[in-house]
């Protein structure tokens, strides 16, 4: 009788891959622990300071809110909102640039690679941090930070967007002889367009977010009132900036799912 054969999901080979992948992975997590240096006794300690630091933050000090919190909130949203359109603004060249499909030289578009890449690659903190050391402190570095953090986001999605496009409409408006704005305007724009307001969209949504901590490094907004309440130790009014940051937060999300339903 012929011996049975079993069937195995994964060869040797792939087995013995997958086996030296797990350890790898454990390897690393083990030196990444050690080079932390994390303290027993602080884990062990932690759930009885979170108690404490719950304590000292109720009742949440909602008179605060018209002085101390609300103006520092209108800050943010107009650091997110400007920040994005200048993003926006100087995006879209360099997306354009950066797309193959519309031109042609591989100098000018590695030269566009490489501005999204450099401020996409740099954290919105840095360049918060950045421009404060240039223009002080203020919501004009936190505007300039959020412009140059989104500017990668943005341009390498528009790139994107603009070489996937269907080559059919813009082929035709070529033999046409229509100039190279008119093929960009009506052959690749309304392609382009959901991609466009979904990324403004999205974008703007990351960029309230963002901007809520720039002021933890004095770019302006309601980072700047929680970094003032930490350090006086106003635990009250610590837990009233978080609700607020948590609540426009919410807003923002609910307010960009709404526009996407109804416009796209």
């Amino acid at each position: 009788m012929p011996d049975a054969r079993l069937w195995h999901r994964h060869s040797s080979r792939e087995r013995l891959a997958r086996f030296a992948l797990s350890l790898a992975v454990l390897a690393a997590v083990m030196v990444s622990i050690r080079s932390v240096e994390v303290i027993p006794e602080f884990l062990l300690d932690a759930p009885e300071q979170v108690q404490d630091l719950l304590v000292r933050m109720w009742p949440i000090n909602f008179g605060f809110y018209p002085d101390g919190v609300h103006d520092a909130l209108v800050d943010t949203l107009h650091i997110a909102t400007l920040g994005t359109l200048i993003a926006i603004a100087l995006a879209l060249p360099v997306g354009v640039l950066s797309a193959r499909t519309l031109v042609r030289s591989r100098l000018i578009n590695l030269a566009a690679r490489l501005i999204l890449v450099a401020t996409r690659s740099v954290n919105s903190l840095i360049w918060a941090l950045l421009f404060v050391a240039i223009f002080g402190p203020g919501a004009l570095a936190g505007t300039l930070a959020i412009a140059c953090r989104s500017i990668g986001f943005v341009g390498k999605l528009i790139g994107e967007a603009l070489e996937e496009a269907e080559p059919g409409p813009i082929e035709a408006l070529r033999a046409a002889g229509a100039p190279w704005l008119s093929v960009l305007l009506h052959g690749y724009w309304p392609q382009l367009a959901p991609t466009f307001w979904s990324v403004l969209l999205l974008r703007w949504d990351i960029n309230i977010r963002e901007s809520s901590v720039l002021g933890l490094v004095g770019a302006g907004g309601i980072g700047m009132a929680l970094d003032t309440a930490l350090n006086l130790f106003q635990w009250t009014r610590v837990s009233l900036i978080l609700l607020s940051i948590f609540v426009i937060v919410i807003a923002a999300e609910i307010i960009v799912t709404q526009i996407r339903k109804r416009v796209l």
